[in-house]
């Protein structure tokens, strides 16, 4: 039985005064996958998920999510639909507690985010599902932990956790390890993995080792065009991404096509 498709795109384009950022891009993610957009710097992977979540709007083509076109509504109609995203930088409240930031989260998907003149203890039946969440990305130990004390690897899980509060069935995670050591890549890329389960996750990433070990499909691009799609194996041997990154990163792909 083939595995539906949770979100398609059909031949968007975007154009910055007379320079195409997105020319023609075409995608279907498939429900309950991995799907990663990858491609060198330039290329479109940003502009792509901005697309999608409306943060800006196409020139031309369709966005289709679930079946039904998405193509005109806006940012927060797209996340009332189930798609969700996370940023390049770590957006979190620095202020609050690792705990109050996932409350937050929740608030604002039981529609409460305006309940400013409510005591802080009409929001304490929400602390169990908080807990749920933390225990899920591995910040139970850190529950009390005012945000900007966090490392980053650990911020980054705190963004996945507020993105989980959401109830996404479509999560976008923008470059998800950038600017991580060795341990925090790992961890995160564990999270991400152990997250997926029953969701769909977009992301655009750079390390090839993140991709090569968790991506069920690839999607290259390069000049705001899809160059190659499939498995890692596939892509990773295809003359055409191996152009695209000039050399410079073959020798990253195939180094991770054999970690």
């Amino acid at each position: 039985m083939q595995t539906e498709t949770i979100l398609e795109t059909h031949h968007l384009i975007k154009e910055f005064k007379g320079f195409v950022a997105v020319n023609g891009v075409s995608l279907k993610v498939k429900k309950g996958h991995i799907h990663a957009l990858i491609g060198p710097n330039g290329a479109g992977k940003t502009t792509c998920f901005n697309l999608l979540t409306k943060f800006l709007t196409p020139n031309s083509g369709r966005i289709v999510f679930n079946g039904l076109d998405i193509t005109q509504e806006s940012s927060p109609q797209i996340a009332r639909k189930g798609i969700i995203r996370s940023f390049q930088i770590s957006a979190i409240f620095p202020k609050l507690s690792v705990l109050e930031n996932v409350r937050i989260a929740l608030q604002r998907s039981a529609g409460m985010s305006y309940h400013f003149w409510k005591p802080q203890s009409s929001l304490y039946h929400l602390h169990e599902r908080a807990f749920e969440l933390l225990e899920q990305v591995d910040l139970l130990a850190f529950a009390q932990t005012i945000g900007a004390e966090l490392p980053y690897g650990r911020k980054r899980a705190l963004e996945i956790a507020t993105t989980l509060a959401m109830d996404p069935q479509l999560m976008l995670l923008d470059e998800p390890t950038q600017g991580m050591g060795l341990e925090d890549v790992a961890r995160v890329t564990n999270l991400i993995k152990k997250v997926s389960a029953h969701r769909t996750i977009l992301m655009v990433e750079h390390n090839m080792k993140v991709v090569a070990s968790i991506a069920d499909c690839i999607s290259v691009l390069q000049r705001g065009q899809i160059i190659a799609e499939g498995s890692y194996t596939d892509v990773s041997q295809n003359p055409l991404v191996l152009d695209a990154y000039m050399g410079r990163a073959d020798a990253q792909l195939e180094g991770a096509a054999h970690a």
